[in-house]
């Protein structure tokens, strides 16, 4: 992805939106950007429309993103065989932190691969 691409979506009126772990630069022009970091990773995106973490995730805590330049912030459940209460605890932490909502995978929850 490079500007002179991003330059003729807009040319023929499309948006673009991409979903990025952060640790690459996104470049100049793309209009929706939705950041999902990983722990153990270094952020070079520090602004956005979206930032969505994965919760609870060791090494990526909420608190370490609360600082950067995005309109939203979600908390989406980690899946797996704790997923019940890793939506629980994603929920109160939402609940203590208005700042963030709860972000669900709908597909996972009914079982759609």
């Amino acid at each position: 992805l490079d500007e002179p691409l991003i330059e003729a979506f807009h040319a023929v009126g499309l948006e673009l939106a991409i979903e990025t772990n952060g640790t690459l630069p996104v470049p100049p022009g793309v209009d929706w950007i939705c950041m999902s970091p990983k722990a153990g990773t270094e952020i070079v995106v520090t602004a956005g429309q979206e930032l969505k973490l994965v919760f609870p995730q060791p090494g990526a805590e909420p608190e370490r993103f609360e600082q950067l330049d995005f309109q939203q912030f979600f908390l989406q459940p980690m899946d797996g065989p704790h997923r019940e209460r890793n939506t629980q605890l994603a929920l109160q932490y939402c609940l203590q932190h208005p700042h963030w909502r709860l972000s669900l995978q709908t597909h996972k929850l009914l079982n759609i691969p």
